[in-house]
């Protein structure tokens, strides 16, 4: 056998739906496959007919010369598969969770090993739940590879994971798979390609591309607009969402102040003499690693949870003393959807419209342009909880703009979106600070850090550099954004 994977003549129909269109595939046996698209494309449902969770539409599948249907029972115990979303049992600890999938492969022969690798043993006897994001998919990891599968199933193992993070979790899959064990790891992260053997990218069910990763450029940004161009091309519009847009002209000169903000646990500081201002128009990053404090100081900032001590101020308002005026200068996009999963993107949109205060034609004015910017109309009666992450965050972004505030929160705005949505939501938010709009925002993709005007690089819960991007990679003799992150936070690692 040759090939880890043969596949030909796919396809996959949910209703009416075409999940995917007609895919041929084969896969080398040994190699590390990159599956790359966007939320939304077919990545998860490609990884599950591979695994024998779903059944086609039509075609055929071989998984490791077998009938992944039929054989069902055979596959599982030749091939490793970490889901998407965290598959783990929160309320066990991470040995736990380990003994439970070595009884479930019949095999406990290397766990410890594990532990080892993904350097997790400190925390073996913690509960999954109480880890952090990074940990969680190392422990996720770790069970995956649990009896030494001959084929290893990744679906999005990196997804809102930092930098530094998703490098460790490629190192590892490197040293712990044996050399002829084959892998496909499925991410919206396209930079990570250059990392594997081969590249396959999914654009609305269909493969636009197979290949060596090279073949679409020598760098990121070739990459990029090569998978923009094989997806129908971009071509950068003024923002329907701005030329909309009407705030009121405001006095203070920093719209967004913290004071030696700081928040603490227990023994644990998450936050600890953090200061910055952002002034208006400004674009404001956070930035650091996993668990450093960039989601404790936005709910710090949103009044959602209290300082243990310092100050925090929106448009000059003390949050602690006034935390509704103080919010209604917000619009707030969470990192994880915080929308209300069992009403429709409808209802969601009437519901922070009216929250806001909106009503009437105003308030259907702008429901109307949000589904048609956002392109919501095909999902305008969808259940929330059943949207594609990518329109999930489309419709959190509608959310926190419909009320036309003054400053924007975003956590990881474009987290599961394709490359082209990601550049108009940079679009809408580029030019909304040229209009006047204050931005507060964090994410885990480096190229997005150029359209920051200052950032703020966080690192245990303290800023350890706070300068324009420029400023930032010139101080760490970096060549761009990414190996500026990675020298600052070793230094501060160091230090």
């Amino acid at each position: 056998m040759t090939n880890c994977v043969e596949i030909s003549n796919l396809a996959k129909t949910y209703n009416e739906y075409d999940a995917l269109k007609d895919i041929n595939l084969k896969l080398e046996k040994g190699k590390i496959i990159a599956l790359l698209g966007a939320d939304g494309s077919g990545k998860t449902t490609l990884l599950r007919l591979i695994a024998g969770l779903i059944c086609p539409t039509k075609g055929k599948i071989l998984t490791l010369n077998l009938n992944p249907v039929s054989k069902k029972n055979e596959i599982v115990k030749l091939i490793g598969y970490m889901p998407q979303k965290f598959g783990l049992y929160e309320d066990l600890t991470v040995i736990e969770n380990l003994k439970l999938y070595s009884k479930l492969k019949k095999d406990e022969s290397n766990y410890d090993e594990l532990l080892e690798f993904t350097k997790l043993k400190p925390f073996k006897n913690r509960l999954a739940g109480r880890l952090s994001g990074g940990m969680k998919q190392k422990l996720g990891l770790a069970c995956a590879l649990i009896g030494k599968p001959e084929l290893l199933i990744l679906d999005e193992p990196s997804v809102g994971v930092d930098p530094i993070s998703r490098v460790d979790l490629l190192n590892l899959v490197k040293k712990t798979i044996d050399k002829n064990t084959s892998v496909i790891w499925s991410s919206s992260y396209l930079d990570e390609a250059f990392n594997f053997d081969l590249s396959i990218i999914l654009d609305k069910g269909k493969v636009i591309f197979e290949g060596n990763t090279k073949a679409l450029g020598e760098n990121l940004e070739q990459f990029e607009n090569k998978v923009v161009d094989l997806m129908g091309g971009y071509e950068e519009k003024p923002s329907e969402i701005a030329k909309n847009y009407h705030i009121k002209d405001f006095s203070q000169t920093c719209r967004v102040l913290a004071e030696n903000l700081s928040k603490k646990y227990g023994d644990f500081w998450a936050v600890k003499n953090n200061s910055f201002c952002i002034k208006k128009g400004e674009i404001f990053g956070l930035l650091g690693p996993n668990g450093a404090g960039k989601s404790t100081t936005f709910k710090m900032m949103c009044a959602l949870i209290k300082p243990t001590k310092g100050k925090g101020y929106i448009m000059g308002v003390d949050i602690a003393e006034n935390s509704e005026k103080a919010r209604s200068y917000l619009g707030y996009m969470a990192q994880k959807f915080s929308l209300y999963s069992r009403l429709s993107t409808l209802d969601n949109l009437n519901f922070f419209a009216g929250l806001y205060g909106l009503f009437g034609k105003e308030k259907q004015k702008r429901i109307d342009k949000i589904i048609e910017v956002f392109e919501l109309n095909e999902y305008k009666n969808t259940i929330t909880s059943l949207l594609p992450l990518g329109f999930k965050q489309r419709l959190s972004l509608g959310c926190a703009l419909i009320h036309q505030p003054p400053i924007l929160f975003l956590d990881e705005p474009t987290s599961g979106v394709d490359i082209v949505q990601r550049r108009e939501f940079w679009t809408h938010i580029k030019a909304l600070s040229h209009m006047g709009v204050s931005v507060l925002v964090t994410t885990h993709f480096m190229d997005e850090a150029k359209f920051c005007d200052n950032i703020s690089l966080f690192y245990n819960g303290e800023i350890v550099a706070l300068d324009t991007p420029s400023n930032l990679i010139v101080k760490a003799n970096a060549k761009d954004m990414n190996e500026a992150f990675f020298n600052i936070i070793k230094g501060a690692k160091q230090q």
